[in-house]
């Protein structure tokens, strides 16, 4: 069993945000594979079913980003999921826009979802990241950058860096990381 965590605020005012990228592929993974909604636990909104012959369970906190750790820590738990099997989905400054890069385990680069995420699980779970790059006004602040939406030309990439990202998930989830790494994401 695997958990596939999509990280964001919810609410209409965070919809489109850059911080938001990570609930924005989470709804395009759950409709790609025509997941179930299950409802509302773990303080987040649940959804379930298969990629291939994996069973998932996808998680979108609903904690706002600062405490993302409180959701996922209850549903491994929950669940009894290895740290190994589970998979969070986040936006990432220190990437340049629609670059996505998988990892395991590191650093959380001054993200709170992440330091609340190790805090309670530790530091070696799988990471997509998906970058949004820095913003171009250097006075302006990361935190305002974060919240602020895409462009209209940026959510038309985002859009098709999430159903290029959805269809190939398979590849993270069978530990065919190098193969996933090949494919051409934007």
């Amino acid at each position: 069993m695997f958990l596939i965590v999509g990280l964001g605020n919810y609410g209409l005012d965070y919809q489109l945000t850059r911080h938001n990228f990570g609930f924005i592929l989470s709804d395009e993974i759950n409709q790609e594979y025509n997941f179930d909604y299950f409802g509302k636990k773990f303080k987040s909104k649940v959804f379930t079913g298969k990629i291939n012959s994996n069973k998932i369970i996808s998680l979108q906190p609903q904690t706002y980003m600062n405490n993302s750790g409180q959701a996922v820590f209850e549903a491994i738990n929950f669940y009894k999921i290895a740290i190994e099997n589970v998979l969070i989905l986040h936006d990432d400054v220190d990437l340049e826009f629609g670059k996505i890069k998988f990892k395991i385990g590191g650093g959380n680069a001054g993200h709170n979802g992440l330091k609340s995420i190790d805090n309670l699980i530790g530091k070696n779970y799988k990471r997509l990241r998906l970058g949004v790059g820095r913003p171009h006004n250097k006075e302006l602040a990361i935190a305002d950058y974060v919240l602020s939406k895409f462009s209209k030309e940026e959510q038309k990439q985002v859009e098709n860096i999430v159903k290029n990202i959805s269809k190939n998930i398979n590849l993270i989830l069978d530990n065919k990381i190098d193969h996933f790494n090949k494919i051409s994401i934007g």
